[in-house]
């Protein structure tokens, strides 16, 4: 199968030039799974929304690949941005170099490329790594424009202390592709601070997605409760998915994130 390197120059908010270098590797196939939720998962047609997108790695000023999933959080300042704690490890929690978030990616950049200015993680996290505190909020900013993300994709809610069940609304970037992948199913409380969430196709690149309720068919808006991650960094297996339940420490976590704002 082939999968597609891209390096899009950024030369300015919304001026992308593109290059494609294909290259080959194997895939395998899971094996089917059991699945132990109702069968109510529904695969839809690759529609992304504004406010959810791809984080990529960015080098000689240029997008390189996208790795992780990531989604606009409504903020005073519009330009938080939610994602797994385990996609920016590694990265300046102050000033985080090479690193970018590209929303509604859908093979080009529509709303632009916008830089990562600054990272929050929890404590807990930054220790241990623990599961419960898999959840990072970013700053972004594009370079010579003023208008803030939020203003230009919108944003999701930010959902504390949502039920463990009910049915969310999961988008996410494959690494392999360039199209975002779209599923609503139920989810379980995996245990007492950990959803899951079934459904195949959830491969990496998809660490960071959002599980959102409550979506607006019209603007694809809805309220974030959790992000693929936590449990296994988000599952070893495409068709079983994990998130952190947001809790408290979410919630201070944001407060964070926004006083930087």
């Amino acid at each position: 199968m082939t999968a597609t390197d891209q390096a899009m120059t950024l030369a300015g908010p919304l001026a992308f030039v593109m290059t494609i270098v294909a290259v080959m590797w194997p895939m395998t196939s899971a094996a089917p799974a059991v699945t132990t939720l109702p069968a109510l998962a529904t695969v839809t047609p690759p529609a992304g929304t504004a406010a959810v997108g791809a984080l990529f790695s960015v080098s000689g000023g240029q997008l390189r690949t996208h790795f992780c999933t990531a989604s606009v959080v409504d903020s005073p300042a519009g330009d938080v941005v939610v994602t797994a704690a385990h996609c920016v490890t590694g990265y300046s929690d102050t000033g985080p170099a090479g690193l970018a978030f590209v929303p509604d990616y859908n093979g080009t950049a529509p709303y632009g490329a916008w830089t990562v200015t600054r990272i929050f993680v929890d404590k807990a996290w930054a220790s241990t790594a623990d599961p419960d505190d898999d959840v990072a909020f970013l700053t972004v900013a594009q370079p010579g424009r003023g208008t803030a993300i939020e203003n230009v994709t919108g944003g999701e809610r930010l959902g504390i202390a949502q039920p463990s069940a009910g049915v969310v609304h999961v988008i996410g970037y494959p690494d392999t592709q360039d199209q975002p992948l779209s599923c609503q199913n139920r989810i379980i409380a995996f245990s007492s601070s950990q959803l899951e969430f079934d459904c195949d196709g959830y491969t990496k690149g998809t660490s960071g997605s959002p599980f959102l309720i409550d979506v607006d068919a019209a603007t694809g808006e809805g309220t974030v409760i959790g992000v693929i991650g936590g449990y296994q960094q988000g599952g070893d297996s495409a068709d079983v998915s994990y998130s952190a339940a947001f809790g408290q420490n979410v919630q201070t976590l944001y407060d964070t994130a926004v006083s930087y704002g």
